[in-house]
């Protein structure tokens, strides 16, 4: 494979992480939209926004099995339309059935993208034989920010959900299609060849639970600060409505700085020292927030988990791919990035109950030490970011010859 294929192939996916990062920030900020358009009662809310991390999980485990016949940009290339198309679809509706349709169709559909597309960026990784996981993040990272951004606007100007969404959708959906000529990665056929076999072998379960563990803590976290940080800034500290909207933008911020910096860090110190200083600066912010005297302090505090949390899940994906491979191949690595994607999913529905909870029953400054106990569980299994038998490291060169798909090209 050539070198010119490989940089239309990452700077193609980088697109659809950046499409992606849109397409969930548009949805999320306008809740309080949908949930007026359609008459949802406070009481529904929550089985609303719990069935699209669920059905995301089933998506992102049945992508697993289908990327054993199929290579993983056949199941990226219909699932990022598909994700676009469901906003307007969710924008158009005007009954209670029409929202559950959409919302089910993008939480299907956002479950095998994400899947996809860490296993495509895992294989490149790979194949570049450094880490560039971090940037891909990074271009999702810059995606929220627009589409929080162009929410905003939205939401400013009361603009309906359909004129709102239309726009973006017909900007990002050519664009993504046009960009999905170029995907590559472990797994993808050459041209002329059939499906994929799949992997020779698998991951047990037990050896990919540490990093599984480490997804759902980190997950928790970010779902923490997106949930309560405005409310934890206004009703705990006493600031003003307006000032409790900047912890998130901050931290929003801070995790595209951390991530667009990020595999420089890991090429020169190697994946466990990024890991474990992104866990002490996680920690660090969760335990400033936690006593933070007054509102400058807890949006100190918010900005700091944003370079601590930022690291964690793109070198999760990473180690949990180069691990599998080195067991069982390819096949084997797709298994267990789909795997471990579901784990997200299982951090965003315990995070946001499970402070607001504690925060209700007990206090929400304590609540804020639970997250942060649960992130420094990453200290104990950082050293499954970089397995002893992994024979170069992630932060190591290695020669420049990797079997990608099924051609034999050398890179």
């Amino acid at each position: 494979m050539t070198d010119a294929r490989l940089r239309h192939g990452r700077a193609s996916l980088a697109l659809s992480f950046f499409v992606q990062g849109v397409a969930f920030a548009l949805l999320v900020t306008r809740i309080p939209a949908i949930q007026d358009r359609y008459g949802i009662s406070d009481g529904q809310l929550p089985l609303f926004l719990a069935a699209v991390p669920v059905l995301a999980g089933v998506g992102s485990a049945a992508t697993g099995r289908f990327v054993a016949r199929r290579p993983p940009a056949a199941v990226l290339r219909w699932s990022q339309p598909v994700v676009l198309l469901s906003l307007p679809a969710l924008g158009a509706g005007t009954v209670v059935w029409q929202a559950a349709l959409a919302l089910g169709v993008f939480g299907l559909a956002v479950g095998a993208l994400d899947a996809s597309m860490n296993m495509l960026g895992v294989s490149l990784q790979q194949a570049y034989g450094r880490s560039i996981m971090l940037g891909f993040h990074a271009a999702y990272s810059l995606g929220g920010i627009l589409g929080t951004s162009l929410a905003w606007i939205g939401a400013h100007g009361d603009v309906p959900l359909l004129v709102s969404y239309l726009p973006a959708v017909l900007v990002l959906l050519p664009a993504a299609l046009l960009g999905s000529r170029w995907y590559v990665g472990a797994g993808s056929p050459a041209p002329g060849d059939g499906a994929n076999p799949p992997g020779s072998g698998g991951v047990p379960f037990g050896l990919l639970l540490p990093l599984c563990m480490v997804m759902a803590f980190a997950y928790i976290g970010d779902s923490t600060v997106a949930n309560w940080s405005a409310k934890y800034l206004q009703d705990v500290l006493g600031s003003s409505e307006e000032l409790a909207t900047v912890p998130y933008g901050a931290y929003m911020v801070t995790t595209l700085l951390g991530r667009a910096v990020g595999d420089l860090g890991v090429r020169r110190f190697g994946g466990v020292t990024v890991v474990r200083s992104g866990t002490v600066l996680a920690v660090g912010g969760f335990a400033v927030v936690a006593v933070a005297p007054g509102p400058p302090a807890g949006v100190a505090g918010f900005t700091l988990l944003g370079l601590g949390l930022c690291v964690i899940v793109p070198q999760t994906f990473a180690a949990a791919g180069r691990l599998a491979v080195a067991g069982g191949g390819p096949g084997a690595g797709n298994a267990a990035v789909a795997r471990l994607n579901v784990f997200t999913y299982v951090g965003f529905l315990i995070g946001a109950p499970l402070v607001g909870g504690l925060g209700d029953a007990w206090s929400y400054r304590g609540a804020m030490l639970v997250p942060m106990v649960l992130v420094l569980v990453t200290w104990r299994y950082a050293r499954s970011f970089e397995p002893e038998d992994d024979r170069y490291g992630i932060g190591h060169e290695r020669p420049r010859t990797v079997d990608v798909g099924r051609s034999g090209d050398e890179v």
